[in-house]
């Protein structure tokens, strides 16, 4: 366990780098350009990017000790960070024009340097079932949730105010000083893990196969994990949106500040999991989360106003830590060790592939017809008497649609035999396969 807490703290610092830098950019970009296409495409970018590794990062840590696979990452984010701050340095102003080269490089070198730090999380998840005893699974994942709200909280405020006050020249230097200390501390961390064994036949890179094999025969997991696809599908918009939106209420720095306060309440979710656990049946957990989630996000944009954006952001922000810790006591307990990092890695490119897709799209779409049609257009015409109208309500709009949509599907899961099943595996319990088996089986 001591070697458990250990990484992770040093995976705390690593998150706090990352998501300071990933916030820094995006704000950055906001700011410099204002424009909704940019922020969607790089956002969208940064999930295709992560969807795209996770099978790889996955088939890598289950060929190789956990700790060699932090290392990489480390690495690898360090030379990214450190490049794209030599390209900052050296494009002057040129660097804030869309056209220019040097945006994108910039952009792209912080985005691989973010990605980069997905491979640790890969390995950190698989650590739990290497070091933790099974029956507190679920307070790791959940200890490790609250570093994650630590990390969002701290990084979250001070993105803003480094972006509004020192520039982004700053934030990339902070960013690779703290990625070279979390690099020399994981140097010292000694993890007693044999070498794995994989089979001779097994692809060395990108282990596909391997991946579906170890999902398709746990009964129901490929349906949780297509569920959790579909609710990313959703969320790309958020991840297109959210910014632009909380940055037309307040200003950077502002909306800094409200996204560290609210992200405590991920501190809270994470501190709870850690300390009573999920219950008996993460499955349902996991569902039930998912209807609390779309309803909050259906009633926050009915006003653009502060308080109610603040106030559902807290409760989100609450509650995501009991859904990720609930999916990976799922994987933990019902896959073995020696595919976990595979099987993490393909849950990751199916749950992350979708959201570019509709960060991509719903881009263009808001900034080229949706804002112009209820700013002066016809939505503003039809609607704009009662929902009102600007850039603000158009986003809103998306919010409450594919909110609605996100709680139908939920509801219907939880419903569906898969989740049945699931849940019938995870507790050893058999299936309840639904009113009408129960009748059936009851005596005449």
């Amino acid at each position: 366990m001591r070697t458990f807490y250990q990484l992770v703290a040093n995976s705390l610092v690593a998150s706090i780098t990352n998501n300071f830098l990933w916030f820094a950019l995006t704000f950055w970009i906001y700011l410099e350009t204002h424009n909704v296409v940019a922020t969607a495409v790089v956002g969208g970018g940064f999930m295709l990017l992560m969807a795209v590794s996770a099978l790889f990062f996955g088939t890598f840590v289950d060929r190789h000790r956990r700790k060699t696979s932090m290392l990489l990452s480390s690495t690898l984010t360090l030379g990214s960070f450190a490049l794209a701050g030599l390209v900052y340095l050296t494009a002057s102003d040129g660097i804030r024009d869309l056209g220019n080269p040097a945006f994108w490089a910039f952009t792209t070198l912080t985005l691989i340097g973010a990605i980069a730090g997905n491979l640790r999380m890969v390995a950190l998840s698989t650590t739990v079932t290497l070091l933790v005893p099974e029956d507190h699974h679920d307070r790791a994942n959940g200890l490790i949730g609250t570093a994650g709200g630590i990390a969002f909280a701290i990084t979250s405020v001070f993105s803003g105010l480094s972006v509004g006050m020192l520039g982004m020249g700053w934030s990339v230097a902070i960013a690779v000083a703290l990625t070279a200390i979390a690099t020399a501390h994981l140097l010292t961390i000694h993890i007693d893990e044999p070498a794995p064994t994989p089979s001779a036949d097994a692809p060395r890179f990108v282990d596909v196969r391997g991946a579906v094999r170890a999902v398709q025969v746990v009964p129901g997991l490929i349906a949780l994990l297509l569920f959790s696809t579909f609710n990313n599908f959703l969320a790309g918009a958020f991840m297109a949106l959210l910014d632009p939106y909380g940055l037309t209420l307040v200003s950077v720095e502002e909306w800094g500040v409200v996204l560290a306060l609210t992200s405590l309440g991920f501190i809270a979710g994470g501190i709870f999991v850690a300390r009573r656990g999920l219950g008996p049946n993460p499955v349902r957990t996991l569902l039930l989360v998912n209807v609390v989630l779309w309803s909050v996000t259906i009633a926050f944009p009915l006003r653009s106003e502060l308080l109610p954006l603040a106030i559902g952001f807290l409760i989100y922000m609450v509650l995501v830590p009991f859904a990720e810790a609930s999916e990976q006591t799922i994987v933990q307990k019902v896959v073995p060790f020696t595919e976990q990092g595979r099987v993490f890695g393909f849950a990751q490119t199916l749950e992350t592939a979708a959201a570019p897709v509709t960060a991509f799209v719903i881009g263009p779409i808001a900034q080229f017809w949706l804002i112009p049609s209820m700013t002066s257009g016809g939505l503003a015409d039809s609607i704009g008497s009662w929902w009102g109208t600007g850039p603000e309500r158009a986003m809103a709009l998306i919010f409450v649609v594919f909110g609605a949509i996100g709680l139908v599907v939920t509801l219907l899961a939880l419903r569906s035999r898969y989740y049945r099943e699931l849940s019938a595996t995870y507790t050893g319990s058999p299936p309840d396969d639904g009113p009408s088996a129960r009748a059936q089986a009851a005596p005449a």
